[in-house]
C-alpha cells in the first residue's frame, strides 16, 4: 500500500464500504477481508469494547523468551512515539515497551495497560488481531482500522510461533502515529520476531540439556560394564541403522512412559529400544530412549523386576537405571510393550547406549511430522495416475481423508473441466468431489454448481492466492453468511474446522479444495494448513496436466472427426452404418470411407494409422484425401494400396521420422481396401496388414474371407494382392480396425468368437449390429481408436440393365442409337434421350476410330443413367480444345457438356469409357452443346 493520501483514501473507501459500496479495487484484500468478517461479527466501528483479562502468564515460556527482546527495541526507539506491546495467542497484551516515556501519559488505558483482548472478534480490523487471523505479518494504516478511536495511528504486526510445534505462541506489534510510517520497520519486527522465537527454542534446549545431564547421572550409577552412554556407532550400527532407531525412538518418546520395542534391522539383526521417564533436579520431565545391542553370541534378555519404592520427584531424584522390559507374550516386533517396573541388569553380554532425549512433546512432534512426510510421499504416487480431471480431484480427496481432514470438497470452474483456462476462477464453479470417512454428512452434492459469496473462505483464498484457515467455524461469520441453515447443519455433525487451499498452477488458479475436520477436537492448526497447501499445490500441477490433456485431447478429436465423413453421397449399391470410438487415452489415426465409384459402383475403406495424438489425426485426413483421389482414378484395389504405399513412405521422409518434440513420427499404416458391383454381386478386395473383413450372409452365417495379408502401407517395394468374392444380395461386409479385437486382457481368438457370435442374426440393420457389436466386442477399457463400418449389399435389377456387343463397323453407329432410343422409352427415360444419343454416338464412333474388339454397350438405369463404352484396346481419350479449321477432336468436349460426369477405367481386357447422364436435374449445359452442334461432323 502507498503512503501518498493514506489518510483520504481508505478513509472514503471505508466509507463506502459502510455504506455498501463495492470497494474491491481501492483495499487490500486482507483489510477488506478483515471488514467483512467485522461487519458480520456484528461489531460497530464506534463501540468496539475490548475485554479484560486478568488471567495473564506474566511469567511464562514467552515472556521470559521476549522480554529481553522488547528492552532492546525500548532502547531502538527511544524519544520516539513508538509503543511495542506482546499479546499471547489469544491476542491479550502481556507486555507493553514505549519509546518515549511520555507516551504512557498520552494514550488511554486500552493502548497502554496489559490485559486487554485485541482479537479481531472483539476489536474488529487491528494490528494484534489482524495477525492472527492471517498468520502473517500485517501492516494497517489510518482509516484501515475498524475501531474510530484507532484511526489516527498505523501499526505492523507478526505472529511468534514455537519452534519447534509451529504453534502460534503470540504477536508482536509496532503502533505508531501515521505520520511515521517506514517501510523499514518490517524488517525490525521480523528481526525480533526471530529473536523471540530462537530464544524459545533455547528454552527448550536448556530443559532439553537438563534432561541428558539427569540421564548421565542416572547411568554413573550403573554397574560397571554394563555399557557407556551415548549414541551407538561403530561397526555394528551404520547411518541406515540410526536413522531407523530414531524414528522408532521418536514413537516411544510420544508414549511418555516406561516401555520397550524391538526393531528389526537389515539383515536380520534386532535391536531393542528402551523408554523410561526421566526428571531433572530442576524438575523438568522427559523420556530418555536408549538401545540394547548383543554383543556376543548370547542373546539380550530383559527381565522385569519387582517394583521399587517410589515417593515424591524431590525425594527420588533421577532413577538409578534404565528399564529393561521383556516384551509381553506374542508381541510384534516393532510395537511397544510397556510396564511401571523400574529396571534391573541385563543378561549376556549386551551394549547399550542413548538414542534420543527429550520432552514427550517433540517426540509427538517429530512423529507428527514424520507421518506429514509420509502422507506427502504417498501423495506423489497417488494423485495423478490418470489425465482426468475430474479423477485426479478425486485422488487428491482420497488422499487427504482420513490423515488429515475428515471431508473434502473440491471446486472446479466449468472452463478446467472442459479444459480450458478460467478467465474468473470465481465464477462458474462446479462441486466436482465430495468425499468424507462417512455418507450422511449434509454437504452440498457434487456435480451442481456452486454460488459462493466472497465472505467465504473458499473464494477469500481465490482472491489472495493462499490458503485460508477457519480453526473454529462456529465464529466465522464469513462461512455462515453463505447459508446459515447449511452451515448449522454442518455444525450439528461436528464439523467444526476448515482450510480452504486454492489449487494453482503455473501461476492460475484452477479452483479450490476445501479440508474440513469433525471427528478430532482440536482444531486445524498452521502445520495442518501448509500440509494442505502442499498436497493442493502437487495436485494443482496434475490437475493442469490434465485440463491441458483434456483440451489438446478435445482438439484432436474435434480434429479427427472433421477428418472424418460426415456423411456419405447417395448411392444404391450397399446401405451403410460406421461408428468411432476414440480411445481412452488419446485419439489415434483410424479412420473410415464410403466412396461412390463409376457404373453404380462403390468402394470401402478402412484404415488405422501408426501412432496417437495430433500428428495421427493429420496424417489420417491426408491418407483419407489420397485414398479418394486415388478412387477417383478408377484404380483396381491392389493399385490404390500401392499409390496408398507410395504416400506413407513419402510422408515418412518428409517428416524425418520424428516430431518437433522429439516424439517419433508416423512410420505406417495398415488398410483395408474393397470395390463392391451391384450388376454382377462382385466384391474385389486388397488389404495392407488390416484386419480381414467378416463377411455375413442373409441366412446369418459368418465367415472371415481368407484375404491375402499384405505388407502394412509404407514398408515399400512389396506387392499387394486382390481377392474376388460373390456377394449375394442382403449380406453384410463388416470392416473394422484392429482395436476391436485386440486387447491385452483377451485373447484375439476370444474375440474374434465374440465378434462372430454379435453378427450371427439374419436380415438385421446395419445400424442394429452397429450396435451389438460395440455393445458385446468393444473392449471395457479401450486402449486404441475403434471404427466400424457395416454395409449391406443391394442388387442392380436385370431390367435396369441393357447390354449391346457390337462388330467394329461404322455402320453399327446409326443402329445403336436406335436400339439406345428404344431402350430409354421402354424405361421411360424419354428426357434424357437425346443427350444419351448423343454421349453413346461419340464413344461408339472413337471405339470403332481408335479402339480394338471386342466392342460393348452397356446402359445403367440408377440414380443417373449410366453410358458405358468397353473395347480391347488401352488408349484412353483425352479432352482438349479443337482448333477452328479441325475436323474433329470435339466430341469429348461435347460428352463433357451433357454428361454430369464422365472417366475412363481400365479392366483386365482393355478400357470402359462411361459418361452419366442426371435424370432428375440435367447435368449437362444443352445451350453450351447446341452451339457447337453444327461443327459437329455427321454421322
Amino acid at each position: 500500500m502507498g503512503l501518498v493520501g493514506v489518510d483520504v483514501g481508505p478513509a472514503r473507501a471505508r466509507d463506502q464500504f459502510l455504506r455498501g459500496e463495492s470497494v474491491a479495487e481501492a483495499v487490500r484484500g486482507p483489510i477488506l477481508n478483515s471488514w467483512e468478517r467485522s461487519l458480520a461479527l456484528g461489531l460497530s466501528p464506534a463501540g468496539c469494547e475490548l475485554p479484560y483479562r486478568a488471567d495473564l502468564d506474566l511469567e511464562g515460556r514467552l515472556a521470559r523468551a521476549a522480554g529481553p527482546v522488547l528492552d532492546r527495541l525500548q532502547e531502538l526507539f527511544a524519544d520516539r512515539n513508538m509503543n511495542v506491546s506482546l499479546a499471547d495467542g489469544r491476542g491479550a497484551v502481556l507486555q507493553r515497551r514505549f519509546g518515549s516515556p511520555s507516551l504512557v501519559r498520552q494514550l488511554a488505558a486500552i493502548q497502554s495497560v496489559p490485559g486487554y483482548v485485541f482479537a479481531e472478534e472483539f476489536g474488529g480490523t487491528n494490528g494484534i488481531g489482524l495477525a492472527l487471523a492471517e498468520r502473517q505479518l500485517i501492516n494497517v494504516y489510518g482509516a484501515e482500522h475498524f475501531a474510530e478511536r484507532s484511526q489516527s495511528n498505523a501499526c505492523s504486526a507478526i505472529p511468534v510461533r514455537d519452534p519447534l510445534s509451529g504453534r502460534i505462541e503470540g504477536v508482536l506489534c509496532l503502533g505508531y502515529p501515521l505520520t511515521d510510517v517506514d517501510a523499514t520497520l518490517n524488517t525490525v519486527i521480523r528481526k525480533a520476531a526471530g529473536a523471540i522465537e530462537r530464544r524459545l527454542l533455547e528454552q527448550s534446549s536448556q530443559r532439553e540439556r537438563a534432561l541428558l545431564q539427569a540421564y548421565l547421572d542416572a547411568r554413573r550409577q550403573m554397574p560397571p560394564g554394563d555399557g557407556q552412554p551415548g549414541e551407538p556407532t561403530g561397526s555394528v550400527l551404520d547411518w541406515r541403522d540410526q536413522m531407523i532407531l530414531k524414528e522408532k525412538a521418536a514413537d516411544l518418546m510420544a508414549l511418555a512412559q516406561r516401555a520397550a520395542m524391538e526393531v528389526p534391522l537389515p539383515g536380520g539383526r534386532c535391536v531393542t529400544l528402551l523408554s523410561r521417564p526421566v526428571t531433572s533436579p530442576a524438575g523438568v520431565e522427559g523420556i530418555a530412549v536408549e538401545a540394547l545391542l548383543s554383543t556376543g553370541h548370547l542373546p539380550v534378555v530383559v527381565t522385569a523386576p519387582p517394583e521399587t519404592p517410589s515417593g515424591p520427584p524431590a525425594t527420588r531424584g533421577a532413577e538409578p537405571a534404565a528399564p529393561r522390559l521383556r516384551p509381553a507374550s506374542g508381541a510384534v516386533p516393532g510395537r511397544a510393550a510397556t510396564t511401571e517396573h523400574t529396571p534391573e541388569a541385563v543378561s549376556g553380554h549386551a551394549a547399550s547406549g542413548l538414542v534420543l532425549v527429550g520432552e514427550p512433546g517433540v517426540g509427538k512432534y517429530a512423529v507428527a511430522a514424520r507421518r506429514r512426510l509420509e502422507l506427502l510421499s504417498e501423495a506423489s504416487t497417488r494423485i495423478g495416475t490418470t489425465l482426468d480431471v475430474s479423477r485426479t480431484a478425486q485422488e487428491l480427496a482420497e488422499t487427504a481423508v482420513p490423515r488429515l481432514a475428515d471431508f473434502v470438497t473440491i471446486e472446479l470452474p466449468e472452463a478446467v473441466l472442459r479444459g480450458e483456462e478460467p478467465t474468473d476462477p470465481r465464477a462458474g464453479l462446479y462441486r466436482v468431489v465430495l468425499h468424507g470417512y462417512r455418507e450422511d454428512c449434509p454437504f452440498y452434492p457434487a456435480g451442481e454448481p456452486i454460488d459462493l459469496r466472497p465472505s467465504t473462505p473458499q473464494l477469500r483464498c481465490l482472491a489472495g492466492g493462499r490458503a485460508v484457515l477457519e480453526p473454529d467455524l462456529r465464529t466465522a461469520a464469513g462461512w455462515i453468511a453463505q447459508d446459515p441453515a447449511h452451515a448449522q447443519r454442518l455444525l450439528d455433525h461436528n464439523v467444526h474446522s476448515l482450510i480452504a487451499v486454492p489449487l494453482i498452477a503455473r501461476g492460475i488458479a484452477l479452483g479450490v479444495a476445501s479440508f474440513y475436520r469433525s471427528r478430532d477436537p482440536a482444531p486445524f492448526g498452521d502445520d495442518d494448513r501448509s500440509l494442505a497447501q502442499e498436497l493442493a499445490t502437487r495436485a494443482a500441477i496434475c490437475i493442469d496436466n490434465a485440463r491441458r490433456y483434456t483440451r489438446e485431447h478435445n482438439m484432436v478429436l474435434a480434429l479427427q472427426h472433421s477428418l472424418l465423413p460426415q456423411g456419405f453421397p447417395e448411392q444404391n449399391a450397399v446401405e451403410v452404418a460406421h461408428r468411432y470410438l476414440p480411445a481412452e487415452s488419446g485419439v489415434g489415426g483410424d479412420w473410415f470411407d464410403v466412396i461412390p465409384l463409376s457404373s453404380s459402383r462403390v468402394a470401402l475403406v478402412v484404415g488405422d494409422v501408426v501412432g496417437h495424438g495430433l500428428h495421427a489425426a493429420a496424417t489420417m485426413g491426408r491418407l483419407r484425401t489420397a485414398a479418394r483421389n486415388f478412387a477417383e482414378l478408377d484404380l483396381p484395389p491392389d493399385e490404390v494400396l500401392t499409390c496408398l504405399d507410395n504416400v506413407v513412405a513419402r510422408l515418412a521422409r518428409d517428416d524425418g521420422g520424428e516430431e518437433p518434440d522429439g516424439i517419433t513420427g508416423i512410420i505406417g499404416a495398415t488398410c483395408l481396401y474393397a470395390v463392391y458391383d451391384p450388376t454382377s454381386q462382385q466384391c474385389v478386395m486388397a488389404r495392407a496388414g488390416h484386419p480381414p473383413p467378416a463377411l455375413v450372409h442373409p441366412d446369418g452365417t459368418v465367415v472371415f474371407p481368407d484375404l491375402p495379408a499384405g505388407p502394412p502401407l509404407g514398408l515399400g517395394g512389396l506387392p499387394f494382392e486382390t481377392a474376388e468374392l460373390h456377394l449375394p444380395e442382403g449380406s453384410q461386409l463388416v470392416l473394422y480396425t484392429d482395436g476391436l479385437i485386440e486387447d491385452r486382457h483377451r485373447d484375439l481368438d476370444t474375440a474374434l468368437d465374440r465378434l462372430r457370435r454379435a453378427l450371427a442374426f439374419p436380415n438385421r440393420p446395419p445400424e442394429d449390429t452397429c450396435a451389438e457389436v460395440l455393445r458385446s466386442v468393444v473392449p471395457r477399457h479401450p486402449t486404441d481408436d475403434i471404427a466400424l463400418l457395416v454395409a449391406r449389399t443391394h442388387t442392380l435389377d436385370a431390367h435396369r440393365i441393357a447390354t449391346w456387343a457390337l462388330p467394329d463397323d461404322p455402320a453399327m453407329v446409326s443402329r445403336i442409337r436406335a436400339e439406345v432410343t428404344g431402350q430409354l422409352a421402354a424405361w421411360g427415360l424419354d428426357e434424357v434421350s437425346f443427350a444419351a444419343e448423343l454421349v453413346l454416338s461419340e464413344l461408339v464412333t472413337n471405339a470403332i476410330r481408335y479402339g480394338t474388339a471386342p466392342i460393348q454397350v452397356r446402359l445403367l438405369y440408377d440414380r443417373a443413367l449410366t453410358c458405358e463404352v468397353a473395347d480391347g484396346g488401352s488408349t484412353a481419350p483425352h479432352l482438349r480444345h479443337a482448333a477452328t479449321t479441325d475436323e474433329g477432336g470435339r466430341g469429348l468436349f461435347l460428352v463433357a457438356q451433357l454428361a454430369q460426369a464422365w472417366g475412363t477405367r481400365y479392366t483386365p481386357d482393355g478400357k470402359v469409357i462411361w459418361a452419366e447422364c442426371a435424370l432428375k436435374v440435367s447435368g449437362g449445359r444443352p445451350d453450351a452443346a447446341a452451339a457447337h452442334l453444327a461443327d459437329v461432323p455427321a454421322i
